[in-house]
């Protein structure tokens, strides 16, 4: 259902709109869940992804697989990930591409920018819980 009148609901035009989206919006898109674990310690639902995390793949022919994360392709939307990989009829090895929300983000490397950009999607992610709760003891 479409709520806003500024907005298309065109099939085709959301489409190209996300298929030609510029590398710094394709880091936004390309996201993924972080493990029980991790959302328990961070508060925080979702990461974008990025080189050197280890992730666990969840959906797909590959499902089950764990690895660390060899490369983040924004033009292809894939990420590649070490153990994952396939053999060419020449002999040589290849990464598979799988696609974020197909995994879930088991470690994270963690730097300054991502520790601020953590701790920012947390203190939202409190305030939400706490108008949440609010909102049903008035109820």
């Amino acid at each position: 259902m479409k709520y806003n009148k500024g907005k298309t609901g065109s099939r085709r035009k959301n489409r190209k709109t996300h298929l030609s989206a510029p590398s710094h919006e394709r880091r936004l898109i390309m996201t993924a869940p972080l493990s029980k674990d991790l959302k328990g310690k961070h508060d925080c639902m979702t990461l974008p992804i990025r080189k050197d995390d280890e992730v666990q793949i969840i959906r797909g022919a590959s499902k089950g697989s764990e690895g660390k994360v060899v490369a983040v392709r924004r033009r292809h939307g894939v990420i590649n990930i070490d153990r994952v990989t396939r053999d060419k009829v020449n002999g040589a090895t290849v990464h598979l591409g799988v696609h974020p929300s197909n995994v879930v983000i088991t470690s994270l490397k963690m730097d300054k920018d991502r520790r601020a950009m953590i701790e920012r999607r947390a203190k939202g992610w409190k305030a939400h819980k706490a108008k949440k709760e609010g909102a049903q003891e008035s109820s």
